[in-house]
């Protein structure tokens, strides 16, 4: 039997890339295409057509019984909640390391809250997680699932796009005057771009930064980090427009090496395409950080393993002085990266999983009892406003 799953939501394209290579058929609707996501998103994936949560509903109702298995990513948890599904969540940053059912949740970087929600609103986001039939997240991500449930399931393997990403594509004609470094990334704290902005006036070694212009925006003191990071913007720095998806790999091959997060702790998708397209990455690992793939822990040989911007600063100037070191490095992250990063591997491990979710639960609907789902629906109603305002 084929399985075949809906996915409300793919923050990443990472359900995208998987639904390359497994059996199970999955279909993906994504959120409404604007802004980051005319640049993001794969171009044969179906959105939504608007911001309506109740729009949202309606249409995953209308089409729910001709899919097997549900998974969410983002905000598609409330929407499969609304619709009365046996849903998966699968975290990938915020929506678990600063939920909505906390009062006032911030992230820990930050000092002022992500989420300001009444107690009505805390309350129906906690029922959308508790509703969940499986929690998934990956490396730093899972750190904060666990706080909140002691059956989350930890998936530190990331599929990349090998379609896309990979080195023997034609590279940008840029001229290029000295050694590259590509970040593509987000700008902001989250990212370290701040610990970077640190590190550079610390380098000793010639070097120019292609850094994608794209900020973390969602609160005001994320507005004033912006504005002091155009502010003091390194001489090193060289900003560029957003890239389209099937552009990036051009860039990765133009750039002689890649500078990824430097505060999480672990890789990302940015950081596995770099290596994918064979550029050797900077980014910063926590050692503490655990990683598992295909049964056994791995570890990551991402440097540095400290976030300090002196140390940033010694290893940037190391990869652009010594050719010897940046091979030896890009060697043993690529071997780490193709056991991480192979898309069928990956595969392998989404169809068995969505085999026994369906074994377990083999309806895609909950039944929940009609008083059930109005009561959720009031709930939106009166606490959060959900079909009036949009978010």
């Amino acid at each position: 039997m084929v399985i075949k799953v809906l996915a409300i939501g793919d923050v990443g394209n990472i359900i995208h890339t998987i639904s390359k290579y497994t059996k199970s058929e999955i279909h993906i609707i994504n959120f409404f295409k604007d802004g980051a996501g005319n640049y993001t998103y794969e171009n044969d994936v179906e959105t939504f057509s608007n911001y309506k949560i109740n729009d949202h509903v309606k249409k995953i109702d209308e089409i729910a019984d001709e899919y097997d298995v549900c998974i969410t990513m983002g905000t598609g948890e409330r929407i499969a909640y609304l619709a009365d599904l046996n849903y998966i969540t699968f975290y990938v940053g915020r929506d678990i390391d600063a939920p909505r059912f906390i009062k006032n949740s911030k992230e820990e970087w930050f000092n002022e809250p992500l989420h300001r929600l009444n107690f009505l609103e805390r309350f129906f986001y906690k029922k959308t997680f508790q509703n969940a039939i499986a929690h998934l997240a990956y490396t730093w991500v899972f750190e904060h699932l666990k706080k909140y449930t002691s059956h989350g399931i930890k998936m530190d393997m990331i599929p990349v796009n090998q379609e896309i990403f990979k080195p023997d594509l034609k590279p940008l004609e840029l001229e290029k005057k000295k050694f590259t470094f590509f970040s593509p990334q987000r700008m902001g704290r989250p990212k370290g771009t701040d610990l970077i902005w640190k590190a550079l006036p610390l380098c000793k070694s010639d070097f120019e930064i292609i850094q994608v212009e794209w900020y973390d925006v969602s609160t005001n003191e994320e507005l004033e980090i912006k504005k002091e990071l155009i502010k003091t913007k390194p001489s090193q720095v060289k900003l560029v427009p957003m890239i389209k998806r099937e552009d990036m790999s051009r860039y990765y091959n133009h750039a002689d090496a890649v500078l990824g997060n430097m505060r999480i702790g672990t890789y990302a998708l940015i950081e596995l395409e770099g290596i994918i397209c064979k550029k050797p990455v900077i980014q910063y690992t926590n050692p503490e950080m655990k990683i598992l793939a295909n049964g056994k822990e791995l570890i990551s040989p991402m440097i540095p393993t400290s976030n300090d911007p002196k140390i940033i600063a010694e290893t940037i100037d190391k990869i652009v002085l010594n050719e010897e070191f940046r091979e030896e490095l890009l060697n043993k992250e690529y071997n780490f990266a193709r056991e991480i990063s192979d898309p069928e591997k990956n595969a392998l491990w989404w169809d068995d999983f969505f085999n026994e979710i369906h074994k377990k639960y083999p309806k895609i609907r909950k039944n929940s009892s009609v008083f059930q789902i109005k009561i959720r629906l009031l709930l939106i109603l009166i606490g959060n406003r959900l079909y009036w305002k949009n978010v």
